[in-house]
């Protein structure tokens, strides 16, 4: 089946009529694109600028009759205000869902991880698997936060292994606390890399479904305990533990440094170890201020591009 696609971009306060007209004769619903930019470093996208407006119409018998029908409607719109003219485009049908997983590949991380789409085997055995849905929340990774946040997760259960075996007294983080758990993928590779027990919490209820589901497809259990929360809520006793010899956190660089106001340095044990991404360059100086005062010191450093992930032990 092939379709049409009708398109037409204008001012917000039209858009929503514009997409009424179009409904009329797309019963497969209608689709809006708009520009956004960024306030601030926490901002998570804000839309700005003109919007367009997306239909599809099927190509049949009927499609000249459904296509005349449209433009009478869009012409009586334009009386009441000047519209632009529909622009129109042949659209060959496909295997949307295979197409879209065309674009996700296997991604190696550091030396023995590899972060692989849920529907993929893994073509390297040897490597720790972490199958990841894209299509879920934030921390596919993909994006270098996530990526460079592995990279020191694996190094630090590599490093604390070695120190284990030669008799040194510095804690394995057997219990690990992921903050703002997105995903879950951070929580799913350090129980892989060699943690019995983590914490995963975050504030939005739908990262722990994601979380779930992703623990589900990496065939990891009750070892992985989820909530909804945060700082303040672990503190307060609402989950199994309080503290751990790990503690995860791939956030922003504004909300990093307010969790330290309100405890993070806390959730480590003596000898232990945080590692904190989502850091951009220009931000990292204050992150690291931020944990010198709670009496952390900088241990371990990666970047990539203008990102920075960073290891502080307590």
């Amino acid at each position: 089946m092939n379709w049409l696609e009708v398109s037409m971009t204008v001012d917000g306060e039209l858009a929503e009529s514009v997409a009424d007209v179009f409904a009329r004769f797309a019963p497969n619903g209608v689709m809006t694109e708009q520009g956004v930019k960024y306030n601030d470093d926490e901002d998570a996208g804000t839309p700005t600028g003109p919007i367009t407006v997306r239909a599809y119409l099927e190509v049949n018998d009927s499609l000249e009759e459904t296509r005349q029908k449209l433009e009478e409607s869009l012409f009586y719109l334009g009386m009441i205000q000047p519209l632009p003219t529909p622009s129109y485009k042949q659209i060959a049908d496909q295997n949307w869902m295979e197409a879209w997983k065309q674009h996700y590949k296997p991604i190696r991380i550091g030396e023995r991880l590899l972060i692989l789409p849920a529907w993929m085997e893994s073509p390297e055995p040897n490597r720790v698997a972490i199958k990841i849905d894209p299509g879920m929340a934030f921390g596919t990774g993909t994006h270098p936060t996530t990526q460079l946040c592995l990279e020191l997760l694996e190094l630090t259960f590599w490093e604390r292994r070695k120190t284990k075996e030669s008799g040194a007294s510095f804690l394995f983080p057997l219990s690990c606390i992921d903050v703002g758990c997105g995903s879950g993928i951070l929580s799913i590779a350090a129980i892989k890399l060699g943690a019995s027990k983590v914490l995963g919490v975050d504030i939005d209820s739908e990262s722990i479904v994601n979380s779930r589901e992703n623990a589900n497809v990496n065939e990891v259990g009750e070892e992985l305990i989820l909530g909804v929360g945060s700082v303040a809520e672990i503190l307060e006793g609402k989950f199994p533990f309080k503290s751990a010899p790990l503690v995860v956190a791939n956030i922003l660089a504004p909300v990093i440094i307010r969790l330290f106001d309100a405890g993070l340095a806390d959730l480590i044990e003596k000898g232990g170890s945080i590692i904190l991404s989502g850091i951009l360059q220009e931000r990292e100086e204050n992150v690291v201020k931020a944990g010198q005062a709670k009496n952390l010191r900088l241990s371990g450093r990666r970047q990539m591009g203008d990102w920075v992930a960073l290891t502080m032990n307590r």
